[in-house]
């Protein structure tokens, strides 16, 4: 049987009429950008997260790095941010001129670890920038002590956790702001870019709205140096009509990361993804390890299954990075980048192909010479 990793075209053959009556709506308003569709999904995606303010903008690193300028963090100033993650975290702080200041994370869920902060800490530090990786929310509580004791902000990447939840509450709704993506393969994607900021700060959802248009609230009236980053009218009727399915999708997103934990607990040189106590994952990725990644994958195309790899250069290690991080040791998060593999989970993905996943790992032998 063959396994795809991700379908996307699912989605809409699932919410096809109603995506079509949207993309229809729009089309007829002749209203294109920032119109009713933009602020009636802002309004929803906010009521979703749990928050008072959402505002869209083009994509997530945009939504990270407008943040960032939000809060006037910027040339001088140091971001505490996870050792392993995909680089756009990290390029969102170079974007505004700031350092990033890699911190290793905790070995079991792979998220940042609040332990390790104190060691990254200098008078040059503003915030801290947690990744909930793979949509597994981040322990955010000691991180949020961390930060109050230390006068730090604290900004959530949620680009991967669309609906997942700590001790009750959404991710999105934990730090002072938060940003998310819906790039096409996210748990709540649109059919191109788009991003958006969550917040319960009115003054900062206000500087983010200006800087995502210009720098400009009046026409032609620029108090700001901003940019142009804005959902548009049609990403924005598509997430309305995909936003009402997100939890079910995750629902089936869970109940695969459950016979993948099941069904593989025991298999030997694997290492299975840990949950952290009072999280609810949104299983945007089921990541294992494996000691001998390079094979299994192998195996597993092979066998038909289609796996992808997230993410083999930690960001200190990319080029982009080398002059400014090149000597900087962080072993655990090197390790990861050897080690972890990207099972399908993805909410289109039937029981028969999750179970024909879990066969042909269990058939692997690995080579232990």
């Amino acid at each position: 049987m063959d396994v795809p990793f991700l379908d996307v075209r699912a989605g809409y053959f699932e919410l096809r009429e109603e995506l079509d009556d949207a993309h229809r709506r729009v089309m007829l308003s002749g209203s294109y950008i920032l119109g009713r569709e933009v602020a009636a999904f802002e309004e929803e995606f906010a009521a979703f997260v749990g928050v008072r303010h959402c505002v869209s903008v083009g994509n997530g690193l945009d939504a990270l790095a407008l943040i960032l300028r939000g809060l006037g963090i910027g040339d001088g100033d140091e971001v505490l941010v996870p050792a392993n993650t995909f680089i756009g975290t990290w390029l969102a702080i170079s974007a505004v001129r700031a350092t990033p200041v890699p911190v290793e994370p905790d070995e079991c869920t792979l998220n940042l670890a609040a332990r390790n902060l104190a060691g990254a800490l200098t008078p040059r530090t503003r915030a801290i920038l947690p990744v909930h990786l793979y949509g597994q929310p981040a322990d955010m509580q000691p991180i949020l002590d961390f930060a109050q004791h230390h006068g730090l902000r604290v900004i959530e990447d949620a680009a991967q956790a669309h609906g997942a939840s700590y001790r009750g509450r959404r991710a999105g709704a934990l730090g002072d702001a938060a940003a998310f993506s819906f790039y096409p393969s996210k748990n709540l994607g649109c059919f191109g870019d788009g991003g958006a900021v969550t917040t319960n700060d009115a003054a900062l959802a206000d500087r983010v709205r200006q800087l995502r248009n210009y720098g400009s609230v009046q026409k032609y009236q620029h108090d700001l140096a901003g940019t142009n980053s804005r959902l548009d009218e049609l990403q924005a009727a598509f997430l309305r009509v995909k936003l009402r399915a997100l939890d079910r999708w995750n629902a089936r997103r869970a109940l695969h990361a459950t016979h993948y934990q099941e069904a593989l607990a025991g298999a030997p040189r694997l290492t299975l993804p840990g949950v952290a106590r009072e999280t609810d994952p949104a299983w945007h990725l089921f990541v294992i390890r494996h000691g001998d990644r390079e094979a299994l994958r192998k195996h597993l195309d092979e066998s038909g299954v289609a796996t992808l790899v997230h993410y083999p250069v930690p960001p200190h290690r990319s080029p982009a990075y080398c002059n400014t991080h090149g000597t900087t040791e962080l072993p655990l998060a090197e390790r990861l980048g050897r080690e972890v593999l990207s099972l399908p989970v993805g909410p289109h993905q039937t029981p028969e192909q999750a179970r024909a996943v879990t066969a042909a790992i269990l058939r692997f032998q690995p080579d232990r010479r």
